[in-house]
């Protein structure tokens, strides 16, 4: 039996999905039947499911709400949430899958990619607390993935492909951010990735997992909306202020990914299926 947390959100939407079509049997509980931030209960219920993997999806992503009124909630789903799955499927010697984010760098990297060893230094409360969730996995868990991942997007729940095309039917010209650099990820992919570390026994540890290639906030917003009557205009991070500080240059290695003989599509590739699937 495999445990899915999170399966109603925009990646477990996704792993859920993969998963009926390859016939696996999961059970996805809602945020009232598994309450992660309760360590008794989530013991409680783990121990009487026993499932062979879970597959934590569940996760606090409101990035600039994190760093005020969203504060206590972060640190509460994504590091103790996360430190009583991790100890939950240590007892039952299950693996774990967490997902992490770009955001443990600061991209001060002028120049190459962010190794999976590469220093960690979180500029914003998500990122911190994301990085938290990850030593709380390594701490108490004994058989874990942690796949750090970056810019999702996908046909579930809100992301920035829809809030593009959105903003496009309502102006003439939008102005995207230009001087950000990182990897779009398909959820699709990471879904993917996800099951195939599992599936084919990878040694445990920690991954980088997005869609290959590379570009800006301004190019991806100019590729998803290639074929509308909308002008995207390049702006830097100073004329879009936010209340979280974004790392201006994230992109991780993918060569982990790539050794244990997973194929990555490039983001332009995951983009125009994505589409093709929403269309």
């Amino acid at each position: 039996m495999i445990l899915v947390t999170g399966g109603s959100g925009q990646l477990g939407s996704e792993l859920r999905n993969l998963l009926d079509e390859k016939k696996i049997e999961y059970i996805a509980p809602s945020s009232k039947e598994l309450n992660i931030t309760d360590e008794k209960s989530v013991l409680q219920y783990i121990q009487k499911l026993k499932p062979s993997a879970i597959y934590h999806c569940a996760a606090y992503t409101a990035v600039d709400a994190a760093e005020d009124e969203g504060k206590k909630l972060n640190y509460l789903v994504n590091d103790e949430g996360t430190k009583n799955m991790a100890k939950a499927a240590a007892k039952i010697d299950a693996v774990i899958v967490y997902i992490s984010t770009d955001y443990v760098f600061d991209g001060n990297l002028t120049d190459g990619e962010y190794a999976v060893d590469a220093e960690t230094n979180p500029l914003n409360e998500y990122g911190k607390a994301k990085l938290a969730g990850e030593k709380a996995i390594q701490t108490f868990a004994s058989k874990y993935y942690i796949i750090r991942t970056s810019w999702v997007f996908g046909k579930y729940g809100k992301n920035f492909v829809f809030t593009m095309q959105r903003l496009a039917k309502q102006y003439p010209k939008i102005t995207v951010v230009a001087d950000q650099f990182g990897r779009p990820t398909w959820t699709r992919t990471l879904a993917e990735f996800m099951t195939y570390v599992v599936e084919n026994h990878a040694d445990y540890g920690v991954y980088h997992l997005s869609n290959d290639s590379t570009c800006t906030w301004y190019e991806f917003a100019s590729e998803i909306l290639k074929n509308e009557n909308t002008e995207v205009e390049p702006i830097t991070s100073e004329q879009f202020p936010q209340k979280a500080t974004r790392p201006t240059h994230s992109i991780m290695d993918l060569s982990k990914a790539k050794s244990i003989g997973f194929e990555i599509p490039t983001w332009q590739k995951a983009l125009s299926e994505m589409l093709k699937s929403v269309n």
